[in-house]
């Protein structure tokens, strides 16, 4: 049984979407630790409710971030994990940290990347006028959210819609993108090779090509 840990700051919703996931049999894994930086992290208490092993690492505890990092990587590795989800963990990892896991640590992000990395996405998109948000899903890097984009889902910005509601529909291609991409990978059929996604032994392509791409994959 392949084997994911998968690192939290916030509510978790992404890491359900994968439990979901492993119950449903959708994927060939189980969730065998849950780690998070934030000890009141309602994601803790997802995991803890189906006895998935959890961990909370508090930067404060620890007087370099070199030490902290190192740390995490000790209780991940205990796991020995084939794949490492980040789902809104709300750290900037080392250079150290992602070279460990390279290949095997992927994000989720809420915006079509490379437009708007970092925070604050949907109000971005508000405030701009954009007419297409979305969601990407990218192997991890040493350079914040802009490591090779694997799967992206755009949704439509409608002229109703406020921070809160377009969140909302972020989030619910969230739930179908992030299991798909982590069931490739368990797979063998993505890798990182040389700088960029490879799904099926084929470089993955400019983002336009990938829409078109899940549009098919979900009918």
């Amino acid at each position: 049984m392949k084997r994911i840990v998968v690192l939290i700051s916030g509510q978790g919703s992404n890491l359900q979407a994968l439990i979901d996931a492993c119950q449903q049999k959708k994927l060939t894994a189980q969730i065998s630790a849950v780690v998070s930086n934030k000890a009141n992290a309602y994601g803790l208490a997802r995991a803890a409710a189906l006895n998935i092993n959890v961990h909370t690492l508090d930067r404060k505890q620890f007087t370099e971030s070199e030490a902290f990092d190192r740390a995490l990587i000790a209780t991940i590795d205990s796991y020995q994990p084939d794949a490492v989800a980040l789902a809104g963990y709300m750290r900037i990892l080392s250079a150290e940290f992602v070279t460990h896991y390279a290949g095997r640590l992927l994000n989720i992000h809420p915006s079509l990347l490379p437009l708007y990395p970092g925070l604050h996405t949907h109000r971005q998109v508000l405030q701009n006028g954009d007419m297409v948000h979305g969601t990407t899903v990218h192997f991890v890097t040493d350079q914040l959210d802009s490591g090779p984009v694997i799967l992206q889902a755009p949704v439509p910005v409608l002229s109703s819609d406020n921070e809160m509601t377009l969140a909302q529909r972020i989030k619910n291609q969230e739930h179908i993108i992030y299991p798909l991409v982590m069931g490739w990978l368990l797979a063998g059929r993505l890798v990182l090779r040389a700088g960029a996604a490879w799904l099926d032994n084929v470089q993955l392509q400019p983002q336009s090509d990938l829409c078109s791409y899940f549009s098919e994959l979900v009918k």
